[in-house]
């Protein structure tokens, strides 16, 4: 257990940090890193709660830029569009979708970093079809991030709004994401046990994360999603190339 304490702060803490900052993406940097340490099934139910307790902190920090009306169409569509994304899953092999979904990341990250993001208010419509497409990609690759970051990016939202919106989606998913593997018993003792033990890392590392984003002109936290964006895109460009070799 003590080999594992260092490598868990510092992971943990960087993962805080960048949600706290950004809004998403303590799951895209925790995740790969604790597996080289953890099994994967002790790892998943971990970072869902630290990705929980994160999003907790920082919609009470935020709570009057948070607006629900935007999120009910978001969410409800979500839960629609999973049973299609396990339906996508069994007829499409999981390597092609991650190509896929790579490729479009890299693809809106590159054009919003070098040429310019439009700032467009999307219809009503728009949230139902992000949500049903999140849903669609929660059911198949367990990745239902991405549409609800590309939708709010290029929204001609202040980046307070962006922020916690994306917070109080993440939140409202990540308690359906967490209770689920209680139910199911991947909570374990262990896992609860590293819990934790990395609370006050993420914690510190969630502070810090809002400090920085305080100073942050909505120019630069733009240019911050996209480049998680394309990290993300990466990621799920090199897992799928490699599963097809």
């Amino acid at each position: 257990m003590m080999n594992i304490v260092l490598p868990l702060a510092l992971i943990i803490f960087f993962a805080g940090f960048t949600q706290g900052l950004s809004g998403f993406g303590s799951i895209l940097v925790s995740l790969p890193l604790l597996a080289l340490f953890l099994d994967i099934k002790t790892v998943i139910p971990l970072v869902s709660l630290f990705a929980l307790v994160i999003n907790t902190i920082i919609i009470y920090k935020m709570h009057k830029h948070l607006r629900w009306k935007n999120l009910y169409p978001l969410l409800l569509a979500t839960v629609l569009g999973i049973p299609t994304g396990v339906y996508i899953l069994k007829i499409v092999p999981t390597n092609i979708l991650q190509i896929v979904l790579g490729f479009i990341l890299l693809l809106f990250a590159c054009y919003a970093l070098f040429i310019k993001l439009p700032q467009k208010k999307l219809s009503h419509q728009w949230a139902w079809l992000t949500g049903f497409t999140a849903g669609c990609l929660g059911g198949s690759l367990g990745a239902n991030g991405p549409p609800i970051i590309i939708y709010t990016a290029i929204q001609p939202w202040p980046k307070d709004k962006v922020k916690s919106t994306l917070a109080g989606y993440f939140f409202v998913a990540g308690i359906g994401i967490s209770s689920t593997h209680a139910l199911t018993g991947l909570i374990t003792f262990q896992v609860l046990k590293l819990f934790f033990l990395g609370l006050i890392f993420l914690i510190l590392g969630v502070v810090t994360g809002m400090l920085c984003y305080k100073r942050l002109s909505e120019q630069k936290y733009r240019q911050f999603i996209s480049v998680l964006l394309l990290i993300l895109g990466m990621v799920m460009l090199i897992r799928g190339i490699k599963g097809l070799l």
